[in-house]
């Protein structure tokens, strides 16, 4: 007599292989709205710091500046090319981290874990850590604390992570739903908080900058990782539905 095992769950190299396709897709788009909304943003940024050089500058020296490596054509044709390997990676670690946390996420559809995902790393990852230290345009900042703002960075990214996670936590131990829901805004908000109060605040805009570029520029990069984190979790979660069911395995009965 025929027996049949039930569906098992697709393989990590299947799902890595959906990761990969939906961040090269998510990439590929981030990098469009960043040509189209962020480099003009750029360009008006270049041309403040140059304008603003060539005003220091004796004449002789603005004469005898360098030209770039890398021309600003050469940047924009080069966007594509970063954001859809960014893009690449990040779905890769997506799936990867899909794969360690599907059973965690309680949650019978495939399609809302994804998406319940997504949704929690662009929060940790992108929501928290803008608040705090909001992008500046190329042209501004003091080199000389790149490594500190480097730190920062990723610690700010670290404990973005920590209080979704703390958030997810405390709202599983509480019975009723309300009371769910105010553990998980206490929790969030708690870690946040002491996250923002221990680290330091790094203001290196010069105050002749023009702040409405400035928030323009701010805007349009946190539209670009809107735009990435929101493709990659429904990507993914579309691939992840269409995931074709295994077929059943036909056992001889002995």
């Amino acid at each position: 007599m025929p027996l049949s095992t039930g569906p098992s769950a697709p393989t990590y190299g299947a799902l890595l292989l959906r990761g990969l396709l939906a961040g090269l897709v998510a990439g590929l788009l981030a990098g469009l709205f960043a040509f189209t909304f962020g480099e003009p943003k750029v360009d008006a940024a270049i041309a403040v710091e140059e304008a603003a050089s060539q005003a220091a500058l004796p004449a002789e020296s603005s004469a005898a500046q360098e030209e770039p490596l890398v021309s600003r054509d050469g940047q924009k044709g080069g966007l594509f090319l970063a954001t859809g390997l960014y893009g690449i990676a990040l779905g890769g670690i997506f799936a990867t981290g899909y794969t360690l946390l599907r059973r965690r996420l309680r949650t019978p559809s495939d399609v809302r874990a994804a998406w319940s995902l997504a949704g929690a790393a662009l929060l940790g990852i992108v929501g928290i850590p803008y608040v705090k230290y909001p992008p500046n345009p190329p042209a501004v900042g003091d080199p000389g604390t790149i490594n500190q703002r480097t730190i920062s960075y990723l610690a700010i990214v670290v404990i973005g992570l920590v209080a979704v996670w703390a958030a997810v936590v405390a709202q599983r131990t509480q019975p009723t739903e309300w009371r769910r829901g105010a553990a998980a805004v206490l929790g969030f908000v708690v870690v946040v908080v002491i996250g923002y109060a221990l680290l330091p605040n790094i203001n290196e805009v010069p105050s002749t900058f023009p702040p409405d570029l400035l928030w323009s520029f701010r805007l349009t990069s946190l539209g670009t990782q809107v735009v990435l984190w929101t493709v990659l979790g429904l990507a993914f979660g579309a691939l992840v539905a269409r995931t074709p069911a295994p077929r059943p395995e036909t056992v001889a009965a002995a």
